[in-house]
């Protein structure tokens, strides 16, 4: 329970409904309104309604931090454990108005720059990251701080910026920050790479998911693009034909690349096991299931977020060997949610999703009587989905994006592809499209 003084109830109309919200129980939709409370209201009434949602969460350490912050709300302490909290229990949000009041009080503070810059690299608030590192630019260290200016930087989409303080980073001491550092060569060097075939700008999809994480990507989606989606997909029912157009952009992909494997590796799952079978025969391979380490193989996954999840089978201990990329080993991924990225990034994808029925879920349909009902899950034998996908007509619908244009970039950035980790991506990056939740 909350001591008296506590019982306080926020004077903001934002915030009162908000409370109204923790009234009747629903945590989640107070927490809601306070993501789309503008930054400007009184932290001492905002950390009322926090500090009452932590409680009814169970999340005593934000309970308490919200309740000293509510009583001592001009002082960098409180501010800068409430902002901690907040970024430890996942609403980074609720940290930035904090943290930022936190460093206004304590210019110096490295631990209160960092925590801020950590809460708005989960709110992918790249460019806030940048002024607020650059802000302090001559008290930076060089590692972490310098590092992660250069890391928002790209993701701020400013290679310039990027590039020139990437030029002032010296070798890190601590060998902690070595893969960190060859990860961010890497990332510059794609960029050189990419922008002699892509102009790396505010709409430009493919490249950018090339420079963050060595992705291919085969296919932009037509809905929506000048409309906020900008070449992803929010919604889409999958089908065989969509699934062939990705894996004959896979094999336009290979050929640009001049990638020679020899064969397919079959993932567990479902889902990977029935594109995989297709796969193989589309590139003209042999198909075996996968194994840690085989060489000159093209690993195929349907959705790499549903082979970790796989109840049964060693989804997840494959996830974690795919990491670390064997020779030659290609991770082709089909249908990949930008809006919950898997922890490991494919080499190539064929499109970016946000929700996704795959062909054989059970899909949306016309009923009978001219609304919408749901189909049936087919069940028939992995083999037969897989020759269903191998004969579908690959023809689009609609294609703003023609395979010579894929087959260009490909051509331009191959001595740059296939190197380093899979480490997994956790920002769209600098191409913005809408979400739907």
């Amino acid at each position: 329970m909350f001591s008296r003084k506590h019982r306080r109830r926020p004077k903001s109309p934002e915030l009162l409904k908000a409370w109204e919200y923790l009234d009747g129980g629903d945590v989640p939709g107070a927490l809601r309104q306070l993501r789309h409370a503008s930054d400007s209201l009184p932290l001492a009434e905002v950390s009322l309604v926090v500090g009452r949602a932590a409680g009814a969460a169970g999340f005593d350490d934000l309970k308490e931090a919200a309740a000293a912050l509510a009583d001592r709300p001009d002082q960098a302490k409180p501010l800068y454990e409430y902002g901690y909290a907040c970024v430890e229990r996942g609403v980074p949000y609720l940290a930035i108005p904090a943290l930022r009041e936190a460093l206004r009080l304590t210019p110096g503070s490295a631990a209160v720059l960092r925590e801020l810059v950590s809460a708005y690299e989960r709110e992918e608030r790249h460019r806030d990251a940048v002024d607020a590192l650059s802000a302090h630019e001559d008290a930076l260290a060089d590692w972490p701080d310098r590092y992660l200016l250069v890391f928002n930087a790209v993701l701020a989409g400013d290679l310039d910026l990027a590039r020139r303080q990437h030029a002032l980073l010296p070798a890190p001491d601590d060998d902690i920050w070595l893969p960190a550092r060859d990860r961010q060569n890497r990332v510059l060097a794609r960029a050189a790479s990419a922008a002699e075939a892509s102009p790396l700008d505010a709409a430009d999809l493919r490249g950018w998911q090339y420079v963050m994480g060595g992705t291919l990507l085969g296919m932009l989606s037509p809905f929506g693009f000048e409309d906020g989606m900008a070449g992803r997909y929010a919604w889409l029912q999958d089908s065989h034909e969509q699934c062939l157009r990705g894996l004959l952009r896979l094999k336009a992909v290979l050929e640009a690349a001049e990638a020679r494997p020899t064969s397919v590796s079959l993932l567990p799952d479902r889902g990977s096991r029935i594109l995989g079978l297709a796969a193989a025969e589309v590139l003209g391979l042999p198909a075996h299931p996968f194994e840690e380490g085989r060489h000159d193989t093209v690993v195929i996954a349907y959705d790499l977020n549903e082979t970790a999840r796989a109840e049964q089978g060693p989804g997840p201990e494959i996830i974690g060997q795919l990491f670390e990329r064997a020779p030659g080993q290609i991770l082709h991924e089909h249908a990949s949610c930008w809006t919950d990225p898997p922890v490991i990034t494919a080499d190539s994808v064929t499109l970016l999703h946000q929700s996704l029925m795959a062909p054989w879920d059970a899909q949306l349909r016309q009923s009978a009587d001219g609304g919408v009902e749901s189909g049936e899950p087919d069940d028939r034998p992995q083999t037969e989905i897989a020759a269903d996908i191998v004969a579908a007509d690959p023809a689009p619908e609609e294609d703003i994006d023609p395979v010579g244009r894929l087959t260009d970039f490909v051509t331009a950035v191959r001595g740059t592809w296939l190197h380093g980790d899979r480490a997994g991506l956790k920002s769209a990056g600098p191409v913005r499209s809408s979400r739907f939740h």
